[in-house]
């Protein structure tokens, strides 16, 4: 199935779905429910599954699908999840590679750019999740003189730094980074620490970068850190539990939300690794 530019199958700006009107008609006579992780009628191992967000512009919201793709032919399928109907009809679109689909990578789908921010299924999860992730490594203040020691560590454990910045948090930056912290009593100190000096914010790319990167960076408390994880880098270059070297996501799908990190990289010039140590 090909998609001309007389007949977009994408729906308009107000987020609705085009489905065929055929199909919509039988599928209310039947009163069968679509069922989201069965495509097409094709076994398990035909797809895989993936949610995907849109961030929509004229909502100002973001939109999550599950998108299906079929190595098979290189079709995709899309399916909106809080309108329960079809979004995308199964379409080959050659654009799109196996290689491609990994949690936390931005891909693009006729025209519209997507977040996979999650598995859509364990078989998915248990075939694609040893695959490439991307994860946010943060650098802190207490750290960043050391810089050169944290990346040698992280290209040492296996991840590639594709993207670098250095930069000083703005209070309100750093507010927004933080915003599921602001319950907590230490909230004021950790914003007073992390835009008191300059911050290195690196995206990470690896096998199951973001518990990869979890393990890596030890308990968040560096005391904890230096009984439990001594060789770990809290352990190592840690202080207290706000002052602990270094940031990561604590799962997949909040390393693939990280969107305000996006936004940075593209606006500001990229380091390499060997700049960075400088």
């Amino acid at each position: 199935m090909t998609l001309s530019p007389s007949a977009n199958r994408w729906a308009s700006h107000s987020g609705g779905a085009s489905v065929a009107k055929g199909s919509s008609r039988r599928g209310r006579r039947s009163g069968v429910r679509r069922d989201p992780s069965a495509a097409a009628a094709m076994s398990q191992d035909d797809r895989f599954a993936f949610t995907a967000e849109w961030y929509d512009p004229n909502a100002s919201l973001f939109r999550r699908y599950e998108l299906l793709y079929y190595p098979k032919d290189g079709s995709v399928e899309m399916y909106d999840v809080k309108n329960h109907r079809t979004f995308l009809k199964r379409t080959k679109y050659e654009s799109l590679h196996l290689e491609d689909l990994f949690v936390g990578n931005k891909i693009t789908v006729f025209s519209r750019h997507l977040t996979l921010v999650d598995y859509g299924d364990q078989y998915t999860a248990r075939k694609l999740g040893s695959r490439k992730e991307k994860s946010l490594a943060l650098i802190k203040p207490d750290a960043v003189h050391k810089i050169g020691e944290l990346i040698d560590i992280i290209i040492n454990a296996g991840f590639t730094i594709t993207k670098a910045k250095m930069m000083v948090l703005s209070r309100k930056e750093a507010a927004d980074f933080y915003v599921d912290h602001q319950s907590k009593p230490f909230y004021n100190e950790l914003l007073q620490f992390i835009t008191s000096g300059p911050i290195v914010a690196m995206e990470i790319l690896g096998d199951d970068a973001v518990c990869k990167w979890k393990t890596l960076l030890g308990p968040a408390n560096s005391a904890a850190a230096q009984t439990d994880a001594p060789e770990s880098i809290r352990g190592s270059f840690g202080h207290t539990g706000l002052r602990n070297a270094a940031h990561g996501p604590d799962s997949v799908a909040s390393a693939a939300q990280l969107t305000e990190w996006d936004k940075v990289f593209e606006a500001c010039s990229i380091l390499s690794a060997e700049e960075c140590r400088k």
